[in-house]
Parts: C-alpha cells; structure tokens; sequence
C-alpha cells in the first residue's frame, strides 16, 4: 500500500506493455476521488515481482493462453479479462507485407523469428526488427504499443494466443481493492456488491436507527408523566357532586315548614 502523505490511502495498479486501463482509471477518479489511483509500468518479467515486493497492490499481467495460474490460489487472485491475437512484426517492405491480413503460422519457419526476451524486451526487439536482422511475434496491442514507420505487422493464423488479466495478493485483499475489482468487472456506481455503497447503507441504518431511538425516549418520557390533567380534573368534579351547602335554596314547589303552629 502505498500514500502519498500519513495515513492517505493511495491504490497503485502495475501495468505491462500494451494494457490501456484509461476506461477503468477514469471511473475511479469519478467515484472514488478520495483515494488517488497511480499506475506504475512494469516489464511482463517483473509484472508478479512487482505485488510481491509491494510495489504495486494490482497488476494488469499477461500470459500465454494456455498457461497455467502463475502461482496458487491461497497466494494470488487473479480475474480473466480478455485475449489477444499474435501478430508478427518485420521491417518495411519485408516479403510478409504482401499479405493483405493475415499470416499462416507456418510460413514463418522461413524466416529467423526473434525472441523478445532475449532482445530485452519488445521495445528493443522491435528496434531490432527494424535494422532488418529478423521477425518477431508479439500481442497485438504490445505490437501496437511499440509500433513505428519503419516496421509492419500482420496477424498471425494458427499461434498461440495470450491472455490479460487482474491479479493481486489474495492475504492483502481489502476494501479499495474490491472497490477496484467491481470498476473492472463493470458493476455500477450503486451495485450492492461495491464496498463504497454498503459503508454509505450502513451509516445511512445507523443514523435512522439512532433517531428512532431518541424518538421513542421522548414519548416514553411522556407516558411515564402523572396523570392527565383532563383525569384529575374529572375527579375533582366529582367531588362537588355530593350533598348540597346549608342555605340552599328548597326545591320549586314545596313551600318551607313554620314553626309554632
């Protein structure tokens, strides 16, 4: 994990020649501004040294189609994102350029087919391809990465493709990297699945929760008052209903007793 300053969480993605990760950079910045995404080049002989040595937290990493994991699934993730096909690079006005798209594998047992590791990398290799020294077989975006005036490509039928995938440390999974993982997997700014939009339901719960609570002691507080004032008024009333004050007036009608008579 790297940051920029203490205790700022920073996500840097490694990157081999060739990957555009523009789509993917441009989301992030869009949803999680907080947390600065840096992408750091790598060469595909260092694309694993690079999550191991913690360089990187992610790596876009290439491999041949065929291959199997890099290494085991209790120490790195890795998502399949997309193939690509081989083409085969050579210098301006190679015999190869007459084929109008595509070159049968086969037909390159004739010519000496460089080897990009042995050159120090498709840059160089593709340098070297140019001086006219020999051809080279490269990812079709690798060979458009590095591709110049000097030196044609074409497509190779019938040779092994490779494969560009998502990999990082499986024990330094955290939530920055699934929130990057569901960038990649294309899931939308409010998918449940993203970790950004659980934290936002949670605190969103807690702070209903936390109003209801003060609402229920506020009636509570109510309800545990005397008794109402229209209830002990009703009782005083009741009292007055008992017998009638000396000096009352006889009822109507009845005509009041004389003594001595």
């Amino acid at each position: 994990m790297d940051t920029d300053t203490p205790g700022q969480r920073t996500l840097t993605i490694g990157l081999v020649p060739g990957v555009i990760p523009d789509k993917w950079t441009r989301r992030w910045a869009d949803r999680m501004p907080d947390i600065p995404l840096r992408v750091l080049a790598c060469g595909e002989d260092e694309q694993l040294q690079v999550l191991r040595d913690g360089r990187a937290d992610m790596c876009f990493i290439r491999q041949a189609a065929d291959a199997e994991p890099p290494a085991g699934r209790e120490e790195l993730s890795l998502i399949p994102l997309y193939t690509e096909r081989p083409v085969v690079v050579a210098p301006k006005e190679h015999e190869l350029e007459l084929y109008d798209e595509e070159v049968p594998a086969a037909e390159l047992a004739a010519f000496t087919v460089l080897d990009p590791a042995e050159m120090g990398g498709a840059r160089t290799g593709v340098e070297v391809v140019a001086s006219g020294a020999g051809v080279m077989v490269l990812p079709m975006s690798v060979a458009r990465h590095y591709s110049r005036k000097d030196v044609i490509s074409r497509i190779v039928a019938g040779y092994p493709e490779t494969k560009v995938g998502l990999a990082w440390l499986t024990e330094r999974t955290d939530e920055v990297i699934e929130e990057f993982i569901g960038v990649v997997r294309g899931r939308t700014a409010n998918s449940s699945r993203q970790p950004s939009v659980r934290r936002e339901a949670e605190a969103k719960k807690d702070t209903r929760g936390r109003k209801g609570a003060g609402g229920q002691g506020g009636t509570a507080g109510a309800q545990g008052g005397g008794k109402s004032p229209a209830k002990s008024g009703t009782k005083g009333g009741q009292g007055t209903k008992g017998k009638s004050p000396k000096g009352r007036q006889p009822p109507k009608g009845r005509r009041p007793k004389r003594h001595g008579r």
